[in-house]
């Protein structure tokens, strides 16, 4: 378990060589590859650690410096994996989410805790948590399945799905398109992906604070 951790933290803070690899082992096939792990990180609730924005990031660096990979495809992909892979963690909220057994699997890795947060930042910022949660690692793979499970209609929640992963693709994407092979931030590259994460963490932070204080 602990070299797994460590791999996925390697994958996460080197993801550009990795990338690299990727696109070297599978080629045109690489575009699968990114759509199903944003897919998986959006969309299934037990795995929220998994890359996000610097997978988005990383991978429009690649697109800038090498032509790795065709803008034109590339977002369009990021789109439907984010689209879909939040509708999937949606019907799974509204099928099982208020009838997990705390001692089931699933029960053990979506802990009262991390929904009790979700739900409520979910009940402070209403429907547009879910374009919010965009930006936030984590929160952001709890926040569809939570809408799911408090029955939120499926009209409403797709509508701020869209918003949502269109203003993150094409912000974390074209942020690395643009700026990623700038010098400092190329020869930085594994602090800026931490920076990033930092940054999108803020908001969760914040709100914790704001919940403690207000419990006060």
């Amino acid at each position: 378990m602990i070299e797994l951790i460590k791999e996925l933290i390697s994958f996460i803070m080197h993801i550009d060589v990795h990338l690299e690899e990727i696109i070297r082992e599978f080629g045109n096939l690489s575009y699968f590859v990114l759509f199903a792990i944003v897919f998986v990180e959006t969309g299934v609730v037990i795995f929220p650690f998994l890359p996000g924005d610097s997978l988005l990031f990383a991978s429009g660096t690649l697109a800038a410096a090498m032509g790795a990979f065709d803008m034109w495809i590339l977002i369009p992909v990021f789109l439907a994996a984010a689209i879909l892979g939040d509708t999937m963690n949606y019907h799974i909220g509204h099928k099982v989410g208020t009838s997990i057994p705390p001692n089931s699997f699933l029960g053990r890795v979506v802990k009262k805790e991390r929904m009790e947060a979700a739900e409520k930042f979910f009940n402070t910022h209403g429907g547009k948590t879910i374009v919010i949660a965009r930006f936030m690692p984590f929160i952001r793979t709890f926040i569809p399945f939570v809408a799911g499970a408090s029955k939120m209609k499926y009209s409403y929640f797709i509508m701020y799905n869209i918003v949502g992963a269109v203003l993150w693709v094409f912000s974390c994407t074209l942020l690395g398109y643009y700026f990623g092979n700038i010098p400092i931030i190329k020869d930085n590259f594994s602090m800026v992906l931490i920076l990033i994460i930092l940054i999108s963490v803020i908001p969760a932070v914040i709100g914790v604070i704001k919940s403690k204080v207000s419990g006060k």
